[in-house]
């Protein structure tokens, strides 16, 4: 049992935990393409930072990343060029370039359009298929497009669970969410 609140964010990462919260975290100024490599999975030691190159497996990873996160046709963009949906993409892309078996996400829907947010549900359904994907969220259409079991949580203990449609006809979640 690890607490992550007492790990620092290489350690997170080391347990295979990969963190995304509400506002996306990019490097601005570098490119798509740059940002999924700055993010690989690499020996980061200093020796292997300085004789570094770009293997054939790197550029397979990259490109393979580029088409699973829908950027591949924007990967010599600047990443401050891309839309905030497309921004969410890219650290989702970073994240899964550092091969994490559970991904943590807040808020993915938060300030994209309606396309973007359809989008980003088949991307973390694609993505569940492979690995553990836990989400916070509460756009209910996002939720209903994702297609999972619901947990609802209330003051740090579960609620209810299960189909989206039974968690929201619970009268216990209707009471502390709706406040009859």
């Amino acid at each position: 049992m690890h607490d992550l609140t007492r790990l620092d964010e290489a350690a997170i990462a080391e347990l295979g935990i990969g963190r995304k919260f509400q506002t996306p975290t990019v490097f601005d100024m570098h490119t798509v393409e740059d940002n999924l490599l700055l993010a690989v999975k690499a020996d980061r030691r200093p020796f292997s930072n300085i004789y570094w190159r770009r293997t054939a497996h790197e550029r397979e990873r990259i490109d393979a990343l580029l088409e699973r996160i829908r950027l591949k046709d924007h990967r010599a963009r600047k990443a401050s060029e891309l839309s905030h949906g497309q921004k969410q993409w890219l650290e989702i892309g970073m994240l899964l370039a550092q091969e994490p078996r559970l991904l943590l996400v807040d808020e993915p829907a938060a300030g994209m359009t309606d396309q973007e947010t359809a989008d980003t549900a088949e991307l973390l359904r694609e993505i569940a298929k492979t690995r553990a994907v836990v989400v916070v969220e509460h756009d209910m259409q996002f939720v209903r497009d994702l297609g999972v079991k619901v947990t609802v949580l209330h003051e740090g203990s579960v609620l209810a669970e299960g189909p989206l449609d039974q968690v929201s006809a619970d009268e216990r979640v209707i009471e502390v969410y709706l406040g009859r």
